[in-house]
């Protein structure tokens, strides 16, 4: 078993290695390039978030959508991942990662807008969508859609799944010396709760639960930066020197070099948003819409707040805290983040441990839908049934077990989702360009798609 996983984390490793990187880093590129960079729009995305759109068909509001992503999207990877990568990279990783995100919100909007254009609906109303969608009726590759929701339903029931419950469980017994088996049983029974009621419950609680575990975390992380105060012009100097210095950052960080900064800060930034791996336009194809450029908006506004906001402050917060206390090792990785908030007084531990417990079970919340829909695409609805007791099932398992190999399965299935999906997107750039003119350069976002589902 061993020489398995080794096996299998060398592979994870090499998918997620420099071809992978420039793939999707490409994608992010050429599509900012070539959508006449809709980054620009980002703040009528955020207005368009929380306006409902009257009229309009779909399942869940243009929120309830985009709150649904940001849960399976704001992880434990936001809060240990900045951490490892600041370990591994130096300070100039966290700019990286936001360079990252910034240029992944042309890749996030295209995947949206493609997720509407080729949505299908039910005989029962229902909207369905996603790059499966996009590469069977846009591009008449149904057997690699099919490929797709094999990947998406595997990765789903590991990094969405099993390994968020771990971490779950382990924080609450460190914390607070909870059994697992106690956290996980009240864990698939708050899950079971949720997904019974398929893409309108999960949208609901995570309407509620995302605002709520944002504002927690930022919070969190604004006490720290106000109690590194004095540090933090010296961490905006680090991070910015180390981010094109080809030598050591000091200050005990092993990092520095611009080769390490760059592979693991943007490394993490793509996987921590997710743009590019076709996960979030499962749940976009839903939204109540009048026509693809708003949703598209809407769902690019999802990797703003992921990494350009939430991955910034986590660096900013690790770093700073690094130079504010000499004690802190820089070379700790996942622990790096747990320092920096216990040295909040009284109420660092328990912030933390909220913060990371309401992430992991909102990304068990958001993933499960994803995987739902999956499975439904491979097995019809007949299927639902089924995956819903198993997912139940794997919340439990997760809690209990050491889930090392699962990661690093979940890791491959992830890289394998995204290539599919950026088939889909580099080959229909011409159609996401097409509908951005259509409706957002020439002013027309108010106005009626007659041909949308």
């Amino acid at each position: 078993m061993e020489s398995v996983a080794h096996v299998i984390k060398t592979v994870a490793d090499v998918m997620w290695g420099w071809p992978m990187i420039i793939l999707l880093l490409g994608t992010h590129v050429f599509l900012t390039i070539r959508l006449k960079f809709p980054q620009r729009k980002i703040f009528t995305g955020i207005k368009l978030s929380v306006t409902k759109d009257v009229g309009s068909s779909g399942d869940v509001s243009q929120f309830g959508a985009l709150a649904t992503a940001l849960a399976a999207t704001i992880g434990t990877g936001n809060i240990v991942g900045v951490a490892t990568a600041v370990a591994l990279g130096g300070p100039g990783a966290v700019f990286w990662c936001w360079i990252t995100g910034v240029f992944g919100i042309a890749t996030k909007y295209g995947e949206g807008l493609l997720a509407i254009k080729y949505r299908v609906k039910t005989a029962d109303g229902t909207m369905l969508g996603g790059p499966m969608y996009a590469l069977e009726k846009g591009l008449k590759m149904k057997w690699m859609a099919v490929l797709f929701c094999i990947f998406a339903a595997i990765a789903a029931f590991g990094i969405g799944n099993t390994v968020q419950a771990n971490s779950m469980s382990m924080i609450v017994y460190e914390t607070f010396g909870i059994s697992p088996h106690l956290t996980g049983i009240l864990t698939a029974v708050a899950t079971a709760m949720v997904v019974i009621f398929g893409v309108k419950g999960i949208a609901n609680v995570c309407g509620i639960l995302v605002p709520f575990m944002a504002f927690f975390y930022v919070i969190g992380c604004i006490i720290i930066l106000w109690f590194n105060a004095p540090f933090l012009g010296e961490t905006f100097r680090l991070i910015m020197t180390s981010a094109f210095s080809a030598k050591a950052a000091g200050g005990g960080f092993v990092g520095g070099a611009i080769l390490m900064a760059l592979r693991f800060g943007v490394a993490r930034g793509l996987f921590s948003n997710e743009s590019g791996l076709g996960s979030a336009p499962i749940v976009a194809a839903a939204a109540q819409t009048r026509n693809s450029v708003r949703q598209a908006l809407v769902s690019s506004t999802g990797t703003f707040w992921d990494t350009v906001v939430v991955c910034a402050l986590t660096g900013f917060v690790v770093v700073s805290s690094v130079l504010a206390f000499p004690d802190i090792d820089p070379t700790k990785g996942a622990a790096l983040t747990k320092e920096a908030f216990t040295k909040i007084p009284y109420i660092g531990s328990w912030v933390l441990t909220v913060g990371l417990f309401t992430f992991a079970f909102s990304t068990i919340l958001g993933w499960s839908y994803y995987a739902e829909k999956a499975i439904e695409y491979l097995g019809g609805k007949k299927t639902i049934v089924y995956y819903r007791i198993l997912w139940v099932i794997a919340v439990y398992v997760g809690s209990v077990l050491n889930l090392g190999l699962v990661w690093n399965i979940a890791d491959g299935m992830n890289a394998l989702m995204a290539i599919p999906n950026l088939i889909a997107l580099l080959l229909l750039s011409g159609v996401i360009a097409k509908e951005t003119n259509k409706y957002l350069w020439n002013n027309r976002l108010d106005d009626f798609d007659p041909e949308l589902s």
